[in-house]
């Protein structure tokens, strides 16, 4: 399988255009640290560095994460894993 950080951005992200996905780091990773695949993950973390990865820890897209995938993204960084950021309400 040759994946390419395009199809993955266009799997995790089905409702924007891959490019628009792309253009913003943080979202991108977030969402593939939610709904990656292991081998997406993996590919991935080929093209970001761990410092990546971590900055989306430290400053979340709120509503992107779930209970169990932000609990196992900050175990695998060591890190004491704070309340999930969780999108706020409309007014």
């Amino acid at each position: 399988m040759n994946l390419t950080l395009e199809a993955i951005a266009e799997r995790v992200v089905w409702w924007k255009p891959p490019a628009q996905t792309l253009a913003d780091q943080r979202y991108f990773l977030a969402h593939v640290m939610t709904s990656g695949t292991f081998d997406e993950v993996r590919c991935v973390r080929g093209h970001f560095p761990p410092e990546a990865f971590r900055a989306v820890l430290d400053d979340p897209p709120a509503g992107v994460f779930d209970p169990r995938s932000w609990a196992y993204w900050n175990l695998m960084f060591d890190r004491e894993a704070p309340e999930l950021p969780r999108k706020r309400p409309f007014a």
